[in-house]
């Protein structure tokens, strides 16, 4: 069970991952378009803040991906899981870097036969966008259900589900019951994951009788 964060911003993962409670992180262009800076700078920083585990995006046809793949895992070695797109030129990429021992990431999953295609070529992660699939009127938790029975069912063991597109704490706590592996979260959603009224509630009373008994010892 592991914590991504899905972001590019160098001072929110900072922050989250001093808590010791994330395992990873995930980019992608659309991110990085965000954060104002180059890519590979960003990957530098992560590298430096020992994040064991960061999915970097490659975009183009098989061969494009792969060189840019091999490059990256060059410079960046253990720590860079490769992400390509669920297509043709995307699995022939995925299955070229995955016999280099190289960890890639399939992302823009949305189907069961998506994630089928992507496990027999490879994939060290499949990545199904459970809030996009809620978008267009489909159950994106079933999604990771559905793959996680099909994986179980056929003793395939060498892909995990990383469930993406996560956009409430809810769902957080669903997609794991369903099978996922690990859950990548904006910043938001990680940080709201502590909260809870009643655990406010709590503190607050605890607090208080706490204060009384320094009275009465006083």
């Amino acid at each position: 069970m592991k914590l991504f964060l899905d972001t590019a911003d160098v001072d929110s993962i900072s922050d989250s991952f001093l808590t010791g409670l994330i395992d990873g992180v995930t980019t992608n262009p659309t991110l990085m378009m965000k954060s104002g800076k180059n890519p590979e700078d960003v990957y530098q920083d992560l590298i430096n803040l020992g994040v064991p585990d960061i999915s970097m995006e490659v975009v183009g046809d098989s061969y494009e991906m792969i060189q840019e793949g091999l490059r990256l895992f060059g410079k960046f070695g253990q720590q860079a899981t490769i992400k390509v797109p669920c297509t043709p030129d995307g699995l022939i990429a995925c299955r070229e870097l995955s016999r280099n021992l190289i960890k890639v990431n399939v992302t823009l999953i949305f189907s069961p036969s998506q994630a089928i295609l992507s496990a027999k070529a490879g994939a060290t992660y499949v990545s199904p966008f459970v809030g996009r699939v809620d978008d267009n009127s489909f159950g994106g938790l079933c999604l990771i259900k559905d793959i996680s029975n099909i994986y179980e069912k056929q003793n395939w063991k060498g892909t995990e589900i990383l469930a993406a597109s996560i956009r409430n704490v809810r769902d957080v706590g669903r997609a794991f019951e369903y099978g996922a592996n690990i859950c990548t979260l904006p910043p938001v959603v990680f940080r709201k994951m502590y909260k809870h009224i009643l655990t406010d509630k709590g503190v607050e009373l605890f607090e208080n009788d706490w204060k009384s008994v320094q009275l009465l010892e006083g």
